[in-house]
């Protein structure tokens, strides 16, 4: 009697259809290798980042972030928050690939998670100074008259305003709830270490007070980034191993 007659339905159909999903893990395979490289670069960003604040602390008025600018235009965009930028960018690949990750999970939660990392991205990128002060530094070391050099100060004192406002504490708050939804998927699954989603955990919870909220904001900010390094080097290196495996 043939196999097809004998077996049931049920057991037909997953012998079916595990090729198709063997074939749907290994597609993610590159994505997890750029976010393991993203998450690596990330943690480089982070150092990078520390040593400019530590050598270079941010202006305290306009006219010294225009001077900055003009002075070294690549320390005024550092200071300008351009590795936070840059890692934005990086998170939009980490998420996806988490997605990939941890879909068999849950998806809807970790699909949830992913939508609201991106609109904290989307939020971030409306908020960061360091292009807009750029453009203003340039208009304002041409400027000509009195008049011209006050409205660039309003400019830019709006931006810097803007940079510490609720589009700011918007993308705080929202990466910090995607962290926190992520790392409970993590607890109830295997694909990640119980230390990665425990990691997860404690940035999600420092950085629900945002840098902006004072000396308790920045404290916390400061604190939170010990375990963003463990988690990041952590996810890291569960991705290279994911993009390793065969199905």
């Amino acid at each position: 009697m043939s196999t097809s007659i004998t077996e049931s339905p049920r057991t037909r159909d997953q012998r079916i259809t595990a090729p198709v999903a063997g074939q749907a893990d290994d597609a993610w395979r590159p994505l997890y290798w750029i976010a393991a490289a993203a998450a690596l670069l990330s943690v480089a960003f982070i150092f990078i980042a520390g040593i400019v604040y530590a050598i270079s602390p941010p202006p305290t008025s306009i006219e010294g972030w225009f001077r900055l600018y003009h002075e070294n235009w690549l320390l005024g965009l550092l200071a300008g928050d351009l590795m936070m930028l840059a890692s934005y960018v990086l998170m939009g690949l980490i998420y996806f690939a988490l997605y990939g990750a941890l879909r068999r999970v849950n998806q809807p939660f970790t699909a949830l998670a992913t939508a609201l990392a991106f609109v904290g991205m989307a939020a971030y990128y409306t908020a960061n100074p360091a292009f807009s002060m750029l453009s203003l530094s340039n208009q304002y070391a041409a400027a000509t008259s009195a008049a011209e050099r006050a409205a660039l100060l309003g400019a830019g004192q709006a931006v810097i305003t803007n940079w510490t406002g609720t589009a700011f504490d918007a993308a705080y708050f929202l990466s910090a709830i995607a962290l926190l939804i992520v790392s409970v998927v993590m607890l109830h699954g295997n694909v990640f270490s119980k230390w990665t989603a425990y990691a997860g955990l404690a940035v999600g919870v420092l950085t629900l007070v945002p840098a902006t909220a004072g000396t308790v904001g920045v404290v916390f900010s400061f604190v939170s980034l010990l375990p963003t390094v463990a988690w990041f080097l952590l996810i890291a290196w569960r991705f290279f191993q994911l993009g390793r495996m065969t199905q």
